[in-house]
């Protein structure tokens, strides 16, 4: 069974490995079959005194920010209308891409064009699940509900969506969502 060890320079937190351990432990899962509990990651500390690269001693990078958090954190910021905060999560290329190909580069945008379809929407997230893709993104997937009311204040619940998020070096890059409003929306 996988027995993967890493080495790290000190700096890194409880939280940091914690994160690190579950990635490559899932990672190694997607090749070797073996069960969750057989997989063992362990993580060697070293001292930055004790690492040097190209005559160089250096430092650790600081780790990144969970993605899962930063996705659940600005779609809670995006429900509350709070799009300062949201904002602070979008690199400065970011794009989005609504039901019906609608896409959207700025936040005002998508509240201008959700205004004539609902009053408000909100998202009960049944799962997000973070991975990492070819080159520097790491991917978000969340899927759960929609809940709200339509323009007419009639009350709708239990839509499916999923949404894609890429993130690149913490920040929000790309949006993709899709829903099934538009199968039971009134007519």
């Amino acid at each position: 069974m996988p027995v993967i060890q890493v080495h790290l320079m000190q700096g890194y937190g409880d939280d940091d490995k914690h994160r690190l351990c579950t990635a490559l432990t899932d990672a190694s899962r997607m090749v070797v079959p073996a069960p969750v509990e057989a997989v063992t990651v362990m993580i060697h500390d070293h001292m930055p005194a004790g690492y040097m690269r190209a005559r160089t001693a250096k430092t650790p990078a600081p780790a990144l920010p969970d993605p899962v958090a930063i996705i659940r954190d600005y779609l809670a910021a995006m429900e509350a209308r709070d799009l300062e905060r949201a904002q602070s999560h979008l690199a400065p290329t970011f794009r989005m891409v609504f039901p019906g190909g609608q896409e959207m580069t700025r936040l005002e945008e998508l509240l201008a064009w959700a205004a004539p379809r609902y009053q408000f929407v909100r998202k009960q997230i049944d799962t997000c699940d973070a991975m990492h893709s070819a080159g520097d993104e790491t991917l978000v997937f969340c899927t759960g509900t929609l809940f709200g009311a339509w323009p007419d204040g009639t009350a709708f619940e239990g839509i499916r969506f999923i949404d894609r998020f890429e993130l690149v070096a913490g920040r929000i890059a790309r949006q993709d969502v899709w829903n099934d409003i538009a199968e039971v929306k009134p007519k």
